[in-house]
């Protein structure tokens, strides 16, 4: 039997992420997205996600976590039972599955990886809406559908923000976090970023 084609899906919690990763299409061209009807998953959803994706032969499976409402119980407790279940590869040989299962976290949302496009900051912050305060004094930004379809990628590149340097900044942020043992302000995007890369070809 040959060996199975390389194929990446990304699985996100929320809406936000749907589109930014849509907005994402031309730079990684070989990868999908999922849910295709954007709504908040449960932890229990995506582990469905994660087992349907698997099923179709996708070899790679990245789940894209906002920390939020991981450090709270029930939530806290689901979430590392979901990373329990995945810390080993899908291997079902008869079936022609092999797929591996990766999670990379941002606290406390995917507005910090937003962020890090213009500037670093290591702050810690109470809620979202103070992050999203701070974003909003470098690019207008709203939380809303409307807003989110007009290509969330391109405009933050078109008013002088980077992927590269939001990568850039990702990466310091889990230098750091490692460092300091810090548990709040960093994403794990930039690791994801650079994983995708390997799926442009």
């Amino acid at each position: 039997m040959g060996k199975l084609r390389e194929s990446a899906m990304i699985i996100g919690e929320g809406i936000t992420e749907f589109y930014y990763f849509q907005s994402l299409r031309d730079v990684y061209k070989q990868v999908v997205f999922k849910p295709d009807c954007p709504k908040h998953t449960s932890i229990k959803e995506l582990e469905i996600k994660i087992r349907e994706a698997a099923e179709k032969g996708y070899t790679h499976i990245f789940c894209i976590i906002d920390m939020d409402n991981k450090n709270k119980e029930p939530e806290r407790t689901r979430y590392k039972r979901l990373r329990a279940k995945f810390a080993k590869p899908i291997n079902k040989p008869k079936k022609g599955i092999s797929c591996k299962v990766e999670f990379f976290e941002t606290h406390l949302c995917t507005e910090l990886f937003f962020f890090y496009y213009f500037q670093y900051t290591s702050r810690q912050y109470e809620n979202q809406e103070s992050l999203i305060k701070d974003l909003n004094k470098c690019v207008k930004y709203e939380k809303a559908e409307k807003f989110f379809s007009k290509g969330l990628h391109s405009y933050f590149e078109r008013n002088g923000g980077s992927l590269k340097k939001a990568i850039a900044n990702a990466e310091k942020s889990m230098k750091e976090k490692e460092k300091n043992d810090r548990d709040y302000t960093y994403s794990e995007l930039g690791q994801l970023m650079k994983a995708l890369g390997g799926f442009t070809k």
